[in-house]
């Protein structure tokens, strides 16, 4: 879960401020990268083809890391060459799975701001408009996961099948939990309603208990912590992994040199912190690609250790116009 600066949002005034006064570090992190045409990033994982799509990004105000001193948080964002609030991608991914086409969450939508709501435009510059997604595989119920599922009062994949762990599912369409998690998360109990409850009544729901293979290649694992029922999708074929995360990570820069930094939207950051630690290591042990859902978009790639920490490696550009293996390619 991230949310968006004041300006954007009423669900944390408090902590998504405006942009800070210029200093020597907000100054390097001037240059970035403007997208002027929808975000995708095609790349293949065996025989299957996998496209990562931008929603888009949002800021985020560093202030909600806990478990970590300014001081330590400042010295990082120093480090990589940004400043607080950081730009955040909002991550999705396109499964091609013969006749399906299964979508990992689906943006934010409306809900933080201009910077987001891209999701729908990319997949039509792709040729898979949302009327196409057969499948959408939900990490989580945190609407900058599922809030781009509604357009209004109108479905924006009605042809789609969500599929949410049933822990997860429970939790966020039970009103009477809104008494269980601080207040900044209230309103997600009623931008779940709005954003998943009509999948629900059209009967587009299907949930699954823990570990569970979904279709072939494609299985669920179990991540609680993050939210009760958070889950990472493994996709695999021909010995290839890519292992979808979800939000195991939200500002990368400070949380891959030190996995036990949580954040204030974790639902039990003791567990989080765990998980992030358990499948960091083995991520770099075992050398798979991973997809985090707020990493800089395309937010595809591998960890390596780091001293106490990790590193990121990005998955490699291909120019998807020319098949692999020709003498253009290399």
């Amino acid at each position: 879960m991230i949310l968006p600066a004041i300006a954007r949002s009423m669900l944390v005034a408090a902590l998504f401020a405006a942009a800070p006064t210029v200093t020597p570090a907000l100054a390097r992190a001037e240059a970035k990268l403007q997208l002027s045409q929808p975000g995708y990033h095609r790349f293949t994982i065996g025989d299957i083809r996998v496209t990562a799509l931008s929603d888009g990004t949002v800021p985020l105000d560093t202030k909600v890391l806990t478990n970590v001193s300014r001081r330590t948080v400042e010295a990082l964002l120093a480090k990589a060459f940004v400043a607080s609030p950081v730009d955040a991608s909002v991550n999705a991914y396109l499964i091609e799975l013969g006749d399906r086409l299964v979508l990992v969450d689906t943006g934010a939508g409306e809900l933080y701001g201009p910077g987001l709501k891209k999701l729908p435009e990319v997949l039509q510059a792709i040729g898979h408009p949302p009327d196409q997604i057969t499948d959408i595989l939900v990490t989580h119920i945190h609407t900058d996961h599922t809030g781009g599922l509604m357009d209004g009062e109108r479905r924006v994949f009605p042809a789609a099948t969500l599929h949410v762990e049933q822990r997860e599912l429970a939790f966020w369409l039970t009103p009477s939990n809104i008494e269980r998690v601080p207040a900044p998360l209230k309103r997600l109990f009623r931008e779940a309603e709005l954003k998943v409850r009509p999948y629900v009544e059209a009967g587009q729901v299907q949930t699954f208990d823990g570990a569970t293979q979904l279709f072939p290649g494609i299985r669920a694992v179990p991540s609680p912590g993050h939210t009760a029922g958070h889950t990472f999708y493994s996709l695999e074929s021909k010995g290839q992994t890519l292992m979808f995360w979800g939000d195991i990570l939200h500002v990368a820069e400070v949380q891959l040199p030190q996995p036990a930094v949580t954040i204030e939207f974790d639902s039990d950051p003791a567990a989080a912190a765990a998980q992030r630690a358990r499948v960091f290591a083995d991520a770099a042990r075992r050398g798979y690609l991973v997809a985090p859902a707020h990493i800089a978009f395309p937010g595809v790639g591998h960890l390596v250790r780091d001293a106490a920490g990790y590193r990121w490696i990005p998955l490699p550009y291909v120019n998807d116009a020319v098949p692999a293996g020709t003498p253009e390619s290399k």
